[in-house]
């Protein structure tokens, strides 16, 4: 009998819970410092996890997360820009 297959989880770095990847939004600052939206979950650089949920993108920014994930300063731009994919 085959072993189901593994899921994997990933950790929303706003609210903290654990959701199969395939449900979570990965937000990815690439070699240039920018700061996207990956919704295909394969592009290249530094990743961190959201839930598919406004109220964490807003807690995320909030805390800080999102800085203290990417080692460095999230603007206002950035941050607009998120929101506005987001939807």
């Amino acid at each position: 009998m085959p072993k189901p297959k593994k899921i994997p989880m990933r950790r929303c770095i706003a609210c903290g819970c654990n959701k199969p990847k395939s449900e979570m939004i990965r937000v990815v600052k690439d070699k240039l410092g920018e700061v996207t939206l990956d919704l295909t979950g394969r592009k290249n650089g530094r990743g961190a996890y959201l839930c598919h949920d406004r109220a964490c993108l807003d807690k995320a920014v909030k805390s800080k997360a999102l800085n203290r994930a990417f080692e460095m300063e999230i603007n206002d731009e950035i941050i607009e820009k998120l929101r506005d994919s987001f939807r």
